[in-house]
């Protein structure tokens, strides 16, 4: 499988999300990050986007499951694969303990990146 890891303006991706994935066939899997002005915020994203995807294909979770979902969440969470009823909620909670980890080795704190990432449109 290939990977290709694209960082863009916030306004260009799908919906509104600071990362993305797709695959738009079997042998490629696409990730598109907002651009957030520090290449360790984006690595991160693109790593977590990277884990929950490999994940969800994995465990025949569809993308367009965790599209809906996630074009759909009005619910009490920021992300929307917080929330227990997400398709994909084991594989984002995983996701994001990687995603975690990398911030700390990174030598970034976690509330500085969130807020980077929170104060996205």
């Amino acid at each position: 499988m290939r990977t290709t890891i694209e960082v863009v303006r916030h306004e260009d991706q799908r919906y509104s999300t600071a990362g993305d994935w797709q695959f738009p066939d079997h042998n490629l899997l696409r990730v598109r990050v907002s651009e957030l002005g520090d290449w360790r915020y984006e690595a991160a994203i693109a790593v977590h986007e990277f884990v929950e995807a490999i994940l969800c294909k994995n465990d025949g979770i569809a993308e367009a499951e965790v599209d809906a979902f996630d074009k759909d969440y009005a619910g009490e969470f920021t992300e929307p694969g917080d929330d227990p009823r997400a398709p994909y909620h084991r594989q984002h909670r995983v996701a994001l303990e990687v995603e975690r980890s990398l911030i700390a080795a990174l030598g970034v704190t976690w509330d500085e990146y969130c807020t980077v990432v929170e104060a996205l449109p």
